[in-house]
């Protein structure tokens, strides 16, 4: 099974062009949230005095855990935003590869008016992300209660204000939604600390950039 990551960034690629629906930044620190989520979940880090902490970093199964705890183990004890900060390195990367691995999406290279290099990750087999869309729609459309998992993807989407973007409906009552869950009991407290580090991460992350291209003006 997919870890969170890479759920989520299945949703935040366009299935036919490739393409990120979101910017880079929103993306990478959302995904180091997930990362942070899943090795919570599995008894590698816990929280202690506002800090986390690395428990265990025997080997895992999944080679984008591996390399977010082994980038945890490098800095912690840290704060969740701290945390949050040091996983979104190479984040995307990996998680690229692993959904490439699965055969869910494929590499493309093409050229920018012939002259730039880009890369894009358009859809190979949606079926499984077509799953997990479906069951974040019936809790924000059909008012069904999600399961854990799907209550943290979408409190992970609204984190970086995306859900809109993932499921078709009602713009403000998606995102009232989206907050309704991501608040309410659904969600454990690892998934809400991290959801809260995710916002101050990117909230941090652009006001360096807005600062910086204000200098350089």
């Amino acid at each position: 099974m997919p870890t969170l990551a890479e759920d989520l960034l299945l949703l935040l690629l366009d299935d036919d062009s490739g393409k990120l629906i979101t910017d880079g930044t929103s993306t990478d620190h959302a995904l180091a949230g997930a990362v942070l989520v899943d090795l919570v979940a599995a008894g590698r880090v816990a929280e202690d005095g506002g800090k986390l902490h690395v428990m265990d970093t025997a080997s895992l199964d999944e080679p984008v855990l591996e390399a977010g705890l082994a980038r945890l183990a490098e800095k912690a004890p840290a704060k969740p935003q701290r945390a949050v900060e040091a996983l979104t390195k190479h984040v995307r990367e990996a998680v690229l590869e692993a959904l490439t691995g699965r055969g869910l999406i494929k590499q493309e290279k093409d050229k920018v008016l012939g002259l730039f290099p880009r890369k894009t990750w358009p859809a190979v087999d949606s079926a499984h992300e077509d799953s997990v869309r479906a069951e974040l729609t019936a809790a924000l459309v059909g008012g069904q209660q999600p399961s854990e998992r799907a209550g943290t993807l979408i409190a992970l989407l609204h984190a970086i204000g995306v859900v809109p973007k993932v499921v078709e409906g009602d713009k403000k009552a998606l995102k009232a939604r989206a907050k309704e869950i991501s608040e309410g009991d659904w969600v454990g407290v690892a998934v809400k600390k991290a959801v809260q580090a995710i916002q101050a991460a990117v909230t941090a992350a652009v006001v360096v950039a807005s600062s910086s291209g204000s200098s350089g003006s």
